[in-house]
């Protein structure tokens, strides 16, 4: 397991936010990550919620402007939030834009060169990085859950219904619910997967598709849509994932359309706390 660096600690609300960095297996590079230690976190092991974050994000966006570490202390729970893609591992167009590559990992493991040897982002935030916080932070490792926005909705939805079991609870901000139908979605699966819309493969990385054919333990999934978001009509879909989980008997979906609210943190932050609470409700029953 590789060594963790710690990069700033500031304390909040009694506990430690901190950035850390490591050198990534799964990524082939150094990866920065944010961990919110509550008060609870001195005394003993603390179950733990992971945050995924959108296009163009890094591990900072949400530490600085979700507002979530009064609502973690509160309930005594680690908070963890990954960057959104590999940095600066030198492929050819990595940063030419703000949808495909840097910033931009759709939390899938690509298949396609040259991204299949770093783009490896499922398996980071599903594996690689949660043994590496279960062995160097105090976790309770069957008490963990998951939640996202936007792209990080996505792949906090897609974590959740690939790997039966591990999170005990998911929610998710915007998240792109149908990738496989949008434009954002479709240019990251040609690029990462290989292929073009329609494509069969693609399934297996999308929400609306996992619904369909889910059959893992019960699962309670909140999500929260600004009703003024200006991506909802053309990348969000979320009529896409109602109508899969009706005929999904494991899943229990709540999706809730907010009045005036956009794609912004601060619409995350208006809602944090009902999201903490969501998850708590799991991790500590």
């Amino acid at each position: 397991m590789s060594e963790i660096t710690v990069v700033s600690s500031n304390k909040s609300f009694g506990g430690w936010q901190k950035i850390c960095s490591h050198e990534s297996t799964e990524l082939k590079c150094r990866m920065n990550f944010g961990v919110y230690l509550p008060p609870q976190a001195e005394e003993g092991p603390v179950p733990v919620i992971y945050w995924l974050s959108g296009l163009t994000c890094t591990e900072a966006n949400f530490i600085q402007k979700a507002g979530a570490q009064r609502y973690a202390a509160e309930h005594g729970v680690i908070l963890v939030i990954p960057d959104t893609s590999p940095r600066g591992v030198n492929i050819p167009g990595e940063d030419a834009s703000s949808d495909f590559g840097s910033g931009a990992g759709f939390y899938v493991d690509a298949t396609e060169e040259p991204w299949k040897t770093n783009y490896r982002m499922f398996s980071y935030v599903t594996s690689e990085l949660p043994a590496l916080i279960n062995e160097k932070f105090p976790t309770i490792p069957d008490k963990q859950s998951i939640m996202g926005h936007s792209m990080g909705g996505h792949g906090a939805l897609i974590c959740a219904l690939k790997c039966h079991g591990q999170y005990k609870s998911v929610s998710a901000f915007a998240p792109i619910n149908n990738p496989i139908n949008c434009g954002w979605g479709q240019k990251a699966f040609a690029g990462y997967l290989g292929g073009k819309e329609g494509d069969s493969h693609w399934n297996q990385w999308d929400a609306t598709e996992l619904t369909k054919i889910y059959n893992g333990p019960p699962l309670d999934i909140l999500i929260d849509q600004g009703k003024a978001d200006s991506f909802l009509k053309d990348q969000l879909h979320p009529e896409s994932l109602i109508a899969a989980a009706k005929d999904a008997a494991s899943l229990h979906l709540v999706v809730r359309m907010q009045e005036g609210y956009d794609h912004s943190y601060f619409f995350i932050a208006t809602f944090i706390e009902d999201h903490i609470k969501h998850h708590v409700k799991y991790l500590k029953s």
